[in-house]
């Protein structure tokens, strides 16, 4: 997965797990950046009656590195609070939720947003802070038809305006990352290539392991000039100030202390627990000795991470577990000496940015600092009609690794990278498997529920959740 349960620690959190993170130019107002930052893996629609949401004592935060130090420079904080109208029943809603403001809705959660830039006329920590946003609704999860009628109006009530042009939404979501998880994690497997495992078994198409299920997603869509370092509208793609890093984290207080009433307080300074920039980065490239660190850790301080990046694991697993289908993969392995043959094709996809020169119109690069962002040039154009799944190695720039997009089929994307499709970009002696550049798991963006887009046309984009009333997770037909 992306980023679900990926380390010992978090997987037992999952309240503060970033599962997924999504950075691209708003298709709609391309003026504006949109950045959706998903936590709470694998919620089950029906798991009531204490329904899943955001931790009131969690800190959730975006962050925004503008100058290339991978160090935050603009963050967004969201903190929230959980109400209960009626402490005496055990129900989340004591009738039909018809709007936000409706009194049968018994659970509830609203939020602050808050914008802290670092300045010198800062607070004494050195960061300015701007409280956005108060007592913001959560909308409720979806529960079924007789609890959450016409969902979508509830949903779309809780987005929000805020001052300069800032618009958020945070609430409960479809699952938009798609993965074979039944067939990845059984010793490597892509079905649609299982005849020629190992262990082989007749080919097949993918079954999505996230399907049906829902997260909890915070939403912020800002002007791209609230991010740039000197507020500037970033036109030249080949500007470094047009390069933003990105990622999202979550933090909690260092003390916590249970009453006798059972009520939970915490004190003290905020810890960092989560982090996510690029995906599958803490999933499949960090080995799990060392999941909990990474997750602790700033991005700046990345570097002792580097030979994970040069010589991953999965690009030495791909020719044992598939006998003869990488063969050019193998040969490099095998006559070159590990310190020889360090992937900075990698390297430079998920821990620098791809620097000007390599991809023709493109660059992302932010520094030789080795640190996981997902980077974003700005300057680059939303593609509005037909954009490719597949991104950068579809031949279209604005998406993944630029950033990235809802539909963007990640794990195919790294797949292939991993394998050695990009690998002839910076060293012109090899030459790609075939089989490189048609790994896939085989699972596509199916929609939620019946009737219902995988992904919305304009924000917050992710499909509305599904319902715990008519769910379902086993697939109906093989994707390809």
């Amino acid at each position: 997965m992306s980023s679900h349960r990926e380390a010992p620690e978090i997987s037992k959190d999952p309240v503060a797990d970033n599962t997924d993170l999504y950075a691209f130019v708003d298709p709609v107002d391309s003026s504006k950046v949109t950045i959706l930052a998903n936590y709470i893996p694998l919620e089950e629609p029906a798991g009531g009656p204490n329904f899943y949401q955001f931790g009131d004592d969690v800190l959730y935060e975006v962050k925004i590195d503008n100058d290339g130090d991978a160090m935050a420079d603009v963050v967004y904080q969201f903190r929230f609070r959980t109400r209960v109208t009626n402490p005496e029943t055990f129900l989340y809603n004591t009738g039909p939720i018809d709007s936000l403001g409706s009194p049968s809705w018994n659970v509830r959660q609203i939020y602050s947003v808050t914008r802290a830039v670092r300045s010198d006329e800062g607070d004494d920590d050195g960061w300015r802070r701007t409280v956005l946003g108060r007592n913001i609704v959560s909308p409720p999860v979806r529960i079924g038809p007789r609890s959450t009628p016409n969902y979508a109006n509830l949903a779309n009530a809780a987005i929000r305006m805020l001052p300069d042009g800032v618009k958020v939404f945070a609430g409960q979501r479809d699952e938009g990352f798609f993965v074979d998880l039944g067939s990845i994690f059984d010793l490597g497997a892509l079905r649609p290539f299982q005849n020629l495992h190992l262990i082989p078994l007749p080919m097949a198409g993918g079954q999505d392991g996230t399907k049906g299920y829902n997260v909890h997603t915070i939403a912020i869509q800002v002007p791209k000039t609230d991010l740039t370092r000197d507020g500037s509208m970033p036109t030249d793609v080949k500007d470094a100030k047009s390069v933003i890093g990105v990622w999202a984290t979550a933090s909690r207080q260092r003390g916590s202390v249970q009453t006798d009433e059972g009520q939970r307080t915490s004190a003290g300074g905020w810890t960092q627990v989560s982090r996510l920039g690029n995906p599958l980065i803490n999933e499949v490239i960090i080995p799990v000795g060392r999941k909990d660190r990474w997750n602790a850790r700033e991005p700046h301080r990345d570097s002792d991470f580097l030979p994970y990046y040069q010589n991953p694991e999965l690009q030495n697993l791909l020719p044992v577990l598939y006998p003869g289908v990488f063969a050019n993969l193998k040969t490099l392995l095998t006559t070159t000496a590990a310190a020889d043959r360090p992937r900075a094709d990698l390297v430079a996809i998920l821990a620098t940015g791809l620097p000007s020169g390599i991809i023709a119109g493109f660059q992302n690069f932010t520094g030789p600092r080795i640190a996981d962002m997902l980077r974003l040039n700005m300057a680059i154009p939303p593609k509005k009609s037909d954009p490719s799944p597949f991104g950068l190695l579809g031949g279209d720039l604005a998406g993944f690794p630029n950033g990235r997009r809802v539909a963007d089929n990640v794990v195919a994307i790294e797949l292939r990278a991993v394998a050695g499709v990009t690998l002839p970009l910076v060293r012109s002696d090899f030459k790609a498997d075939a089989a490189a550049g048609l790994l896939t798991d085989g699972t596509s963006n199916a929609a939620p529920k019946a009737g219902e887009k995988p992904y919305l046309d304009e924000f917050p984009y992710l499909g509305h959740p599904n319902e715990g009333f008519d769910h379902e997770h086993d697939e109906e037909d093989e994707h390809s």
